[in-house]
C-alpha cells in the first residue's frame, strides 16, 4: 500500500505542475480586497477534507475538481493499480455573486448525482468585535441512479433522492489555527430498511493548522446522533495535509469513508477508522481554479 500512495503523489505532483491558471493563492487574497475588514479566508478550500467548509468562491470563479478515494479489499482482487477499488466525484463550483456558490457533481462508484448551493451569511472580522466567526447555510440535493438489487429497479425517483441541510459557523483562532462546527439535518426520500427514519440529525467537527507557508494539516469528523439501525455504521472521521500549489490545490488523507457526497458518507460509513483492510481509505483531492472575472476584464 505505500508503494501505492508515494505512486498517487507522483502522479499528483506531474499532473498539478502541466497546469496553467491564475496563481491560487492570489485568486484567494483578491476575494478579500471588496472587504479589507475581513479575515483572510479561513479554510482556502471549500471544503475542509470530506465536508465543506464555511468558503465560498467568488463572483465569476470556478472550481473545477476531482476527488478520490482507493481502498483495498483483500479477498477481491480486481485492480492493480493503486487499489483494489476506487470511487471518484467529478465536480464545479461556480461564484454566482461573492455571497452565494452553486456546485454539481458525479460519483462513479455509488452512482450519486448531486447538486448544492451555498450562502455566507456572516464574514468574520479582522478585530473580532464585530464579528468574530464566520457562518455559512449548505443544501444539498442528491440523487442515487444505482441499482444493486432487483428491488432497487422498482425504486421512485423521490425514493432515491435526499436532501442534506448544514449550517457552518467557522473561527480563525489564530494565523494558524482555524475550527468549524456544522450541525447537519439529512432527509432521505425513502428508508432502505424498516427500522431506519427518513430524518437524521448529525454534528461535523473539523479543523485546520498551517504548518508552513504552502502547507496545512486538516482533520474532520462527523457524529451521527441517531445512526442507522438496519446495519452497522461508523462514524467518518480524515486527517490529511493539503498542498497549495502555484495553479491548484491538493488534498491528501486517511480516511474510512468511502464515499464523497454528505448523506452518503455521513450515514453509510460501513468501517471503522484503523489499519484494517479495508477500513483505512486514501484520500486524493485536486481542485483547479479559473477566474473568469479577471479574465473578461484582460480581453
Amino acid at each position: 500500500m505505500t508503494i501505492r500512495i508515494i505512486l498517487v503523489f507522483a502522479i499528483a505532483f506531474t499532473t498539478a505542475q502541466s497546469l496553467c491558471a491564475q496563481d491560487l493563492l492570489g485568486i484567494l487574497e483578491e476575494e478579500q480586497q471588496n472587504g479589507s475588514s475581513f479575515v483572510p479566508p479561513t479554510f482556502k478550500l471549500t471544503r475542509i477534507a470530506i465536508g465543506h467548509s464555511t468558503e465560498v468562491r467568488g463572483k465569476g470563479i470556478l472550481e473545477v475538481s476531482a476527488f478520490n478515494r482507493f481502498w483495498n479489499l483483500p479477498s477481491d482482487r480486481s485492480q492493480s493499480f493503486i487499489a483494489d477499488r476506487m470511487s471518484s466525484r467529478l465536480a464545479l463550483e461556480y461564484g454566482i455573486s461573492d455571497r452565494l456558490t452553486f456546485g454539481m457533481g458525479a460519483t462513479t462508484f455509488d452512482g450519486l448525482f448531486d447538486t448544492h448551493l451555498k450562502y455566507r451569511v456572516i464574514q468574520s472580522d479582522k478585530n473580532g468585535k464585530g464579528r468574530p466567526f464566520s457562518l455559512t447555510v449548505f443544501q444539498n440535493f442528491r440523487y442515487n441512479s444505482s441499482a444493486f438489487t432487483s428491488s432497487d429497479l422498482g425504486r421512485s425517483f423521490s425514493d432515491r433522492t435526499a436532501f442534506t441541510s448544514q449550517i457552518l459557523l467557522s473561527k480563525k483562532v489564530s494565523k494558524d489555527f482555524s475550527f468549524q462546527i456544522s450541525p447537519t439535518y439529512i432527509h432521505r426520500g425513502e428508508s432502505v430498511f424498516e427500522n431506519d427514519p427518513n430524518n437524521f440529525f448529525s454534528i461535523g467537527f473539523g479543523a485546520r493548522y498551517r504548518l508552513g507557508s504552502h502547507f496545512s494539516l486538516v482533520s474532520e469528523y462527523y457524529h451521527t446522533l441517531n445512526p442507522v439501525e438496519s446495519i452497522e455504521t461508523f462514524n467518518p472521521f480524515a486527517i490529511g495535509v493539503n498542498w497549495e500549489l502555484g495553479d491548484i490545490m491538493l488534498q491528501f488523507m486517511l480516511t474510512n469513508a468511502q464515499s464523497i457526497v454528505e448523506d452518503a458518507f455521513i450515514l453509510n460509513t460501513r468501517n471503522n477508522f484503523n489499519f484494517r483492510n479495508p477500513n483505512l481509505n486514501f484520500g486524493f483531492n485536486a481542485t483547479y481554479v479559473i477566474h473568469f472575472k479577471n479574465r473578461l476584464k484582460d480581453k
